[in-house]
């Protein structure tokens, strides 16, 4: 793969062999060929780029995309040399088309899988690339003369976001199974696994990580430095030589033995780390057996590369080390950098993205660099807050984005060259020292530190490799500040003050309110006393969020489990929040299966909401899967409506029959039978039919399935006394009921012939699935007649009307299904409340 120096020396050639050059039907091909090949480095064009692709129309004739790249989504409009793009063209139907416009008829007929992200007009001498999630936006120009300074504009072309995420990620994910390794094999040589012997384990799994980094990222300034002093030593001795280099690493060189280069030369090229890694208390350290020696000399070092690893992915990865158990009772779900994209994007980089095009296209040159340094010292002043930082990647990610943004800025500064301040300073504003968190691990705490300090030193080596100058990144200069604590026991002023932060953004626990431990509970009431009862636990941090924005022009981000914005959660949680802290929505997500990078993958139905308390007159932004809304108001359900909450009615608002639930057996399965069983009972005791009828729940009734019960409500004594195999699933009723901890379930130990909720109805009556797929126009109801038992599975209507009927099945009442009601993952989740 090349470097940016070399791909900048094959741009200029590439510039310099097509000057005058162009001709739309001789040499397109020729020119793009030479371009993705030969600079971009694209190894198999022939996959890569296809040439007069057809597109045909119902309205006109067949067309040809000059060229199309699907892995990176680019459509290219190509014309002779001195063509206008922005001038019209006359087009075979008499029209007038520029190429843009050209491009956009070819982009409606082609299926909207392969619509391109880029569309790129081209006359040899000029690039256009327009970005179609901005259509109406003005194009960036790329002149061929430009392109020795200016070859990273086009690196979207080839910049497989998906291809280039694949390699960091399998590197990354490589990564992780080689840390699990190492963890399970140290893990065994505890004498013990009490949390202070995992804590330990934890730090030097971390320590050892960042050695493997370091001697491969030349951090250690020495290839190989790690392996080659760990080689001189056997299992036996491996102990002593880790403390010893833990030591080292924490000492400036002053303060080093003054003969230990005579000792150890290797161990006295280490440099100085800092930054915190090696100067927490003495770690126990296991005694190394030869399976660890191998796995560190050979599979970790010798064998794999650490430089090339995405420390946003690899901090999920690392952390998946730890037990599966804890990392789902903490409701903690790892983040893929898609999903991340869509929370920081609109909440600051896509504004910050738009400054810096627009100051790139100013053309006078003092006016641009006083601009340009201007913005580098604002994306210097930004501070941001990740309130349930895990394993860091809300924060790596923010800070690798801008970095990147810097180093376009540099990069922009040396292409004008404009100044760059005094050479024996770093040119680098942007520092981890912006980033802050709150997180419970203490394990997770480490990893964040750990994977903000590879992100630092991989960007630094992007900047060194435009300015052609080297930096030094050790001694580790900054450090991000993030404090191991319960974020909702703390106060987040101690953390970071709230006048000098901007954004709170992050990926708070998944955990609803009937699955959280005590814990979890007291934690909530703690923070959300006076809003409703029931709510998911991440209703705190939208709490606290919305405290700490008071009287700031904070905005802030989080990722929720989709309950918080369906049925009774809106009011419980939202209804409080307008009123007490007079919060907006800013913009929101609409719900999405999350997924993540961690190797057991945690799939969870999520909205993201970005919200604030500041007056703002931009118009909010809606997203959908397929679409964007510009919205005058987002309200809590996340539709373009106005805010109004739905809040929970026990009684029909008018003079309608009541829905309820269906009758519920509390019976141990003992009076339910299935088709099967109900055969064999009906052949060994011919007279129990009489007291069999079907039964149905939500599952039943929409998959067509067959289920029975015994309805015994006026079998006599005597039936039951002569009928041995329906008392004997009488008597284990009853066992069943007197063994509940429920006193009222114990109550109905005297009654077992009957359902312990029993509503059915005399007549026939509506069935309405509490839970049905999302995937339905209609929730599927009907009506049943009395010879069928309703479980309290789902909703009945007694003594209803074909008009409630059709009320109920009406569009409109679907609509305002789907708008507000509950959700169980994103099916619907039907209440009569």
């Amino acid at each position: 793969m090349k470097n940016e120096k070399q791909i900048a020396a094959a741009a200029a050639a590439f510039a310099e062999r097509w000057q005058g050059r162009g001709y739309e039907r001789g040499e397109s091909q020729l020119f793009w060929a030479d371009l993705l090949t030969n600079v971009y480095g694209v190894a198999d064009l022939p996959s890569f780029i296809r040439y007069e692709e057809q597109v045909s129309s119902m309205v006109d004739s067949t067309n040809f995309i000059d060229g199309h790249i699907p892995s990176t989504k680019v459509l290219i409009e190509q014309k002779s040399l001195g063509k206008d793009l922005r001038a019209p063209i006359v087009q075979s139907d008499g029209g007038k088309l520029n190429p843009f416009q050209q491009a956009k008829k070819y982009v409606a007929n082609m299926p909207l899988s392969q619509h391109p992200r880029w569309i790129v007009t081209c006359n040899f001498a000029e690039f256009l690339i327009y970005d179609m999630e901005q259509p109406n936006g003005e194009p960036e120009q790329v002149l061929l003369k430009d392109l020795g300074r200016e070859y990273y504009r086009l690196q979207f072309l080839v910049d497989v976001k998906s291809e280039h995420l694949t390699k960091e990620m399998q590197v990354s994910m490589k990564a992780g199974e080689i840390v699990g390794k190492i963890y399970d094999a140290l893990l065994k040589q505890y004498d013990d696994t009490s949390p202070e012997a995992l804590r330990w384990l934890n730090i030097l799994c971390v320590r050892i990580v960042f050695c493997l980094y370091a001697e491969d990222a030349a951090v250690f300034g020495k290839k190989d430095l790690f392996h080659d002093y760990m080689a001189q030593f056997d299992a036996k001795s491996a102990r002593k030589a880790l403390r010893d280099l833990f030591r080292v690493l924490d000492q400036r060189t002053a303060e080093r033995d003054p003969y230990l280069a005579d000792d150890d030369p290797l161990l006295a090229a280490f440099p100085y780390v800092n930054g915190g890694l090696f100067s927490e208390e003495e770690i126990e350290i296991p005694p190394f057996t030869d399976e660890i020696m191998d796995l560190i000399l050979r599979k970790a070092s010798d064998d794999f590369d650490w430089s090339g690893i995405s420390p946003t992915i690899f901090g999920s990865v690392f952390e998946s080390t730890l037990n599966p158990e804890t990392r789902r009772s903490g409701g903690m779900h790892y983040t893929s950098l898609e999903n991340i994209h869509k929370v920081i994007d609109p909440l600051f980089l896509d504004e910050l993205k738009a400054e810096l095009a627009e100051l790139k296209a100013v053309s006078v040159v003092k006016t641009k660099e006083k601009k340009l340094l201007a913005l580098q010292e604002k994306l210097a002043s930004l501070t941001f807050l990740d309130p349930s930082a895990g394993s860091g990647n809300f924060l790596t990610e923010s800070y690798l984005c801008l970095r990147r943004l810097e180093n376009e800025i540099l990069r922009e500064l040396l292409h004008d060259q404009m100044a760059l301040g005094d050479e024996t300073i770093t040119p680098i504003r942007v520092s981890i020292s912006q980033f802050y968190g709150i997180e419970i691990n203490d394990f997770a705490v480490t990893v964040a530190r750990t994977a903000l300090w590879i992100a630092e030193n991989q960007m630094m080596q992007e900047t060194e490799d435009i300015l052609q100058m080297d930096l030094e990144f050790l001694p580790l200069k900054t450090n991000a500040y993030i404090v191991e604590g319960n974020a909702l026991r703390i106060d987040w002023n101690d953390v970071v003050p709230k006048d000098k932060l901007n954004y709170i953004m992050g990926n708070p626990p998944f955990v609803g309110y009937t699955y959280q431990s005590d814990e979890q509970k007291d934690d909530l009431r703690s923070v959300a006393s006076e809003f409703g009862k029931n709510i998911d636990y991440v209703a705190g941090w939208y709490i606290k969020a919305s405290e700490m924005m008071q009287g700031t022009s904070i905005r802030t981000a989080l990722v929720s489990t989709n309950s918080i914005t369906q049925g009774e959660q809106v009011a419980a949680i939202w209804k409080p929040l307008y009123e007490r802290f007079s919060i907006h929505i800013d913009f929101a997500y609409r719900t999405f299966r999350w997924d993540s990078e961690a190797s057991d993958k945690a799939h969870v139905h999520c909205v993201i909401v970005g919200f604030s308390v500041a007056p703002n007159e931009k118009r909010r932004k809606l997203y959908y899967e397929d679409a964007i809304i510009d919205s005058e108001n987002i309200n809590a359900y996340l539709l373009n409506a106005p805010t109004v909450f739905i809040e929970k009615a026990k009684k029909p608002i008018s003079n309608v029959p009541e829905m309820c639930k269906g009758s519920q057996p509390t019976d141990g399965g003992n009076l339910i039978l299935s088709e099967e069983e109900k055969d064999a009972l009906i052949a060994e005791a011919p007279e129990s039919a009489q007291f069999i009828k079907s039964f149905l729940g939500a599952e039943e009734y929409i998959n067509n399935k067959k289920r029975y019960c015994l309805w015994l409500e006026n079998a006599s004594p005597a039936f039951l006394k002569r009928c041995a195999p329906v008392r004997q699933r009488v008597e284990k009723v009853r066992e069943m009921r007197l063994a509940s901890t429920k006193a009222a379930t114990r109550q109905w130990a005297d009654r077992p012939t009957v359902f312990t909720e029993n509503r059915h109805p005399k007549e026939h009556y509506i069935i309405v699935p509490s839970v049905s797929s999302e995937q339905r126009r209609y929730v599927p109801m009907g009506f049943l007649s009395p010879d069928v038992v309703a479980s309290n599975l789902v909703l009945i209507v007694p003594n209803a009307s074909i008009y409630h009927f059709g009320v109920l099945t009406s569009n409109v009442h679907m609509a305002w299904m789907r708008a507000v009601c509950g959700r169980l993952k994103s099916d619907y989740r039907y209440s009569n409340t």
